[in-house]
């Protein structure tokens, strides 16, 4: 009986760290890190972005730059975003986000569905947002878990998450740097 009840509690143990595991990083545990992001500085003016889409498996699927023109007027950001892609394609998005206070922003784009709460604290920022994706003709909406990370040299890292029904089935890597 003593032996049962000692594997219940490693179980449980197990269970504990494999649900804590799940809880994922909040974008506030980088509170208080450095360099410091703020996301209309950092965007204002010119900006160019070199990234790649890679499927469930890793394979790049598309690769890309955007040139995004950042205006700021008090505490609105405009983003306006031109796609190349390596095929030839483009495409263009516009965001705009409203600073609600120091570490909340509320975003808008053309092919976002509703708003869009976003944080920075730290060298972070972070929003999660379905986006409409053509894939093979047709239409699919994807949840997209959007981290940036600024680093000591002033670029800007960028990891999302495409995932559908909670099933991750792609990753898009970006990184930024300032026009000179």
């Amino acid at each position: 009986m003593r032996h049962l009840a000692k594997q219940h509690l490693w179980a449980f143990a197990f269970l504990g760290l494999a649900l804590t595991g799940c809880a994922g990083v909040d974008v506030e545990d980088y509170a208080g890190s450095e360099p410091r992001l703020d996301i209309a500085e950092y965007f204002e003016g010119d900006t160019r972005a070199w990234g790649m889409v890679q499927d469930y498996s890793g394979e790049v699927q598309r690769r890309f730059t955007v040139d995004i023109t950042g205006t700021v007027e008090g505490d609105t950001l405009t983003l306006d975003e031109r796609f190349q892609y390596a095929n030839g394609e483009t495409d263009r998005r516009v965001w705009t986000f409203e600073r609600i206070d120091e570490h909340r922003w509320v975003g808008q784009a053309s092919d976002v569905e509703g708003d869009v709460e976003a944080r920075q604290y730290g060298h972070v920022f972070h929003m999660n947002y379905p986006l409409d994706v053509t894939v093979d003709g047709r239409k699919l909406t994807f949840t997209m878990d959007d981290w940036m990370y600024l680093q000591p040299d002033g670029r800007l890292i960028n990891r999302t998450n495409m995932s559908k029904f909670g099933i991750t089935l792609g990753e898009v890597t970006l990184s930024f740097d300032k026009a000179p």
